[in-house]
């Protein structure tokens, strides 16, 4: 739509220049037709005289000479002087009308040689009809594109014409295509979630999955906005209440844990949920009530999928009003896992085994991952391993909206967020890495801005939109970084890799590393495909 408007735009603009040479040339021509029109009255530029008495006398002068060189007198006696004199008169007449308009037009003619001149040295240069923008082509087969069609009858709830292609595409996974949408309500969550289950049958409970998802996120968004008016604020039970990393636990803390976990077991589709808040995961159970056997017969998954998330990232920052947000990551079950026997304690349950089994995986065996943001505005952001998306949420119809498709962070971008505080502590290519960023100093050639929020979902989500790096390092008061490997640095480092970015601890990819426990810590990095490349060299030299 952006090319078809550019195009449009030059050609009006050259339609506009030949119009107006047309009329220079044409006021040329007036001002050349006027100026003889003007001249060619004898008042213009002779006195009026006695046209008779002047042509008296050249008629007698001419008489007189045509005898004298004749000499043939009785021819001239024989020519009437009546009727001699008007023929000659005439004539002369004519030469003398035709003397008196040479004069002008010859003037009009050079009045319309200069017009031409001035006309041509004036006119605006041409403008070259502009070449319309290049269109992506829309991909088929593997690389299917998502193709977006709306209005913009409301600015709150509807998005762009566009058409939006994925690069990568996971073999499998086929992205939703829409053909026809609502005006009004442009491309909810829902539908998109519809659209996928359609074109990925094998998907289908993931729907359900992703509707308790964006249910709790509204939950939690709520919460967050009325946490000062309800009296949510402060530590859990007046302090003392700390959760298994030794960090004390904030109200909402324990409020949207117990929101996220219940509205995931409602699916019915979860085997096991692991939490910040949960010292160990827990298997769910999905046992149906008995009345639903006797008269309708249920096929039971058994609990498919495994969730790991952090339900309000950034907490510490809630009261203060800044940014916060819900960071998740879903496995499928399977029997991937590489954990033996001797990982585990000689008395662990072989329930607690099975979850732990199921749980402690790379961030390569992801499904899908995604953050909620609470903020100016509530964004939802995930990712199925074909690309990332943005919503946002339309609280007049209760839905989240598409808004940001196909999400792509640069190569390399001007901003890096990280806590600069620790920068003494670092290791030497860290510290090298951000001094050449802060300096100009790098690959780009150009220095960065500073920005940083303190909230890891507020951070990433700048850094997609916008570009540049996000860092937790890990510095001589936390060796192994700060951030936890399961349910931030893996689901985070999904959505940027998916995005066209890269992820690092400086020496390892993030999504590589398996996790060792539940609440591991590892450094991070991540960023534009650049920007982390030449972190990595660093590191490796």
């Amino acid at each position: 739509a952006m090319a078809y408007r550019s195009f449009q735009n030059y050609s009006r603009a050259e339609e506009g220049v030949v119009f107006s040479q047309r009329w220079a040339l044409i006021a040329g021509i007036a001002v050349g037709a006027l100026c003889a029109v003007f001249t060619a009255k004898p008042s213009f530029l002779f006195a009026n005289v006695a046209q008779s008495s002047s042509t008296t006398s050249i008629v007698s002068t001419n008489q007189a000479s045509l005898a004298s060189v004749v000499r043939l007198p009785a021819i001239q006696a024989d020519v009437p002087p009546v009727v001699g004199q008007p023929m000659i008169s005439s004539t002369l007449q004519a030469v003398k009308t035709a003397n008196d308009y040479s004069l002008p037009v010859g003037i009009g003619a050079v009045l319309l040689l200069i017009s031409s001149v001035v006309h041509n040295y004036l006119k605006p240069a041409n403008v070259p009809l502009a070449i319309p923008e290049v269109v992506i082509p829309v991909k088929q087969a593997m690389e299917k594109a998502v193709r977006l069609v709306t209005g913009m009858a409301d600015k709150h709830t509807s998005v762009a014409m566009m058409a939006v292609a994925s690069e990568k595409k996971v073999v499998g996974i086929k992205s939703p295509v829409f053909n026809e949408t609502c005006d009004q309500t442009g491309i909810t969550l829902t539908r998109f979630m519809l659209e996928v289950a359609r074109a990925n049958p094998d998907l289908q409970e993931l729907e359900s999955v992703f509707a308790s998802i964006q249910t709790a996120c509204k939950t939690i968004a709520k919460l967050v906005k009325r946490s000062a008016i309800d009296g949510m604020t402060g530590l859990q039970a007046g302090g003392g209440a700390v959760n298994v990393q030794g960090e004390e636990q904030k109200k909402l803390d324990v409020i949207t844990n117990d929101v996220l976990k219940r509205a995931l077991k409602f699916t019915g589709r979860m085997g096991v949920i692991a939490s910040e808040e949960e010292d160990v995961p827990v298997e769910v159970d999905n046992t149906m009530d008995e009345s639903y056997g006797k008269d309708v017969l249920v096929e039971e998954s058994g609990g498919r999928y495994i969730s790991v998330f952090d339900p309000l990232d950034g907490s510490s920052n809630v009261d203060a009003g800044i940014p916060v947000g819900t960071i998740f990551g879903i496995f499928t079950e399977d029997d991937d896992c590489k954990l033996s026997d001797n990982f585990f304690d000689k008395d662990m349950s072989e329930a607690m085994k099975g979850c732990l089994k199921s749980t402690l995986k790379p961030g390569t065996s992801l499904v899908a991952a995604g953050y909620a943001l609470y903020s100016s505005a509530t964004h939802f952001v995930f990712t199925l391993g074909a690309g990332v998306n943005g919503f946002t949420l339309d609280e007049s119809i209760g839905e989240f909206i598409l808004t940001h498709p196909n999400i792509k962070i640069p190569p390399r971008g001007k901003i890096y967020s990280i806590n600069e505080a620790n920068r003494l502590n670092w290791d030497a290519p860290m510290q090298e890495f951000i001094d050449g960023l802060a300096t100009g100093k790098n690959r780009g050639k150009k220095a960065y801005t500073s920005r940083y929020i303190g909230s890891m979902v507020g951070d990433v989500h700048r850094t997609l939109l916008y570009g540049g790096v996000f860092g937790y390092p890990a510095d001589t008061k936390n060796v192994n970084g700060k951030l936890r490997l399961l349910y931030e640095a893996a689901p985070m480092s999904f959505l940027i890799e998916q995005a066209g970015g890269k992820s690092t601890t400086g020496l390892v990819r993030i999504m590589d590393i398996p996790p060792k426990n539940v609440h591991q810590r590892v450094p991070l990095v991540m960023g534009g495909s650049d920007e982390i490349d030449e972190l990595i060299q660093l590191y490796q030299a």
